[in-house]
Parts: C-alpha cells; sequence; structure tokens
C-alpha cells in the first residue's frame, strides 16, 4: 500500500490506481490550501483541520480494493464531553492494514483495541493538546503492537497548529534504531515495513 503524508493529519493511500484520502484539512497554519483527487474521502470527526472533504476533487467512481472499517473513539478524555467523538480509520488492501487514528484523545480500552484488531500501521496523533500527547501515543502504539508507526499531527515550523508539540518529543521514546527519516511525503506499507516512518512534507 502506498501513502503520502499530504500534511497536518492528511493521507492519501493509494492501492492497484485506487485513492483514498483520510482527514483533508484547512485552515492549518502554515500549510497550502490542500489539492488532491480521490475516489473516496473519509473524516475522522467534523473539525475544520480534519474535515475539509470540499478541498478533495472526487475521481469517477470505480469499483476499489480497500476494505474500510471503524471504531469509534473520543477526542478527549472525558468521553467526548470535551471535543466529541472521534473514528478511527482502519483501511486494508491486499493483505496489508493501516489504522489511521484521527484525533484520538485517550488510550485505548482493551474493547477498543480488540475492535481494532492486529494492523501493520498506525498512523498516530502525537502533539497533545487536542489529542494523546507523545507519551500516550508511544502507549497506544504498544499497546496495538503495529510493526510500522507513522506520527501525524504535531508542528514543524512554519507547518502545523501553533500551540502543539513538536515530533521530537515523541520519537525521543523510541530506540534510534527504530527510527527511518524520509526524504520525501510517500512511502509504502509491506508486510515487512517496520519502525517508525518519518516522512518530509513536501
Amino acid at each position: 500500500m502506498n501513502l503520502t503524508w499530504l500534511g497536518h493529519s492528511c493521507f492519501l493511500l493509494e492501492e492497484d490506481g485506487f485513492r483514498v484520502v483520510i482527514d483533508p484539512y484547512t485552515g492549518v497554519p502554515g500549510y497550502p490550501p490542500l489539492s488532491v483527487g480521490a475516489h473516496a474521502v473519509y473524516c475522522s470527526h467534523h473539525h475544520f483541520d480534519h474535515d475539509a472533504a470540499d478541498c478533495v476533487t472526487l475521481l469517477p467512481k470505480r469499483e476499489g480494493p480497500f476494505e474500510i472499517r471503524t471504531v469509534e473513539t473520543f477526542h478527549d478524555e472525558q468521553g467526548g464531553a470535551l471535543r466529541g467523538k472521534n473514528t478511527v480509520q482502519i483501511v486494508s488492501a491486499n493483505g496489508v492494514s493501516v489504522a489511521h487514528l484521527g484525533d484520538l484523545g485517550h488510550l485505548l480500552t482493551r474493547a477498543q483495541l480488540e475492535e481494532i484488531g492486529q494492523v501493520d500501521a498506525v498512523l498516530v496523533p502525537v502533539g497533545g493538546v487536542y489529542t494523546v500527547d507523545a507519551a500516550g501515543a508511544k502507549a497506544v502504539c504498544d499497546a496495538l503492537k503495529a510493526r510500522c508507526v507513522v506520527p501525524m499531527h504535531y508542528r514543524h515550523a512554519p507547518y502545523g497548529l501553533e500551540n502543539v508539540a513538536e515530533v521530537e518529543t515523541f520519537i525521543n521514546l523510541w530506540p534510534v534504531s527504530e527510527l527511518h527519516r524520509m526524504e520525501g511525503p510517500s512511502f509504502q506499507i509491506t508486510a515487512e515495513t517496520r519502525g517508525v516512518l518519518l516522512p518530509t512534507y513536501k
């Protein structure tokens, strides 16, 4: 499965020419307006920086290879009382599965972990304030036991929400041998992909 980090929490997932966008944003400081085409769009919740579906140009309908499952979670540690619900999207194709955690704001319960199940990769928010912080994100990744982790929803000046943490706080919790810095925004998840992938915003 091919993935491209489009900035913030937005990813383009591609398989067999079929394109899926998750959590398209608008109005996030530093990032230019989003412009991308896809066959399908999914949003974890209805906040401006995750729900700008109108910024995605829909391509002609066709049958796609992806299976999409969802697991309901919350945007905060108070059962949604502060920021509402959050939906985890589990995207699978050709034997590879990726969980996009959206704006997860709490540690996952045993029931939620079982519902998500075994995944190959986790796209996890790490900036805190509106989501789990670095330590919480690490705990979520450890609980999911995915082979591959991709951080998102953090500040990397001049990009990103100004009051969330930078990614370094999160990656400092991992062995250096597990960190893989990339030269661009695109990467591939296979059955062999392991470690913490750090794509570079274009």
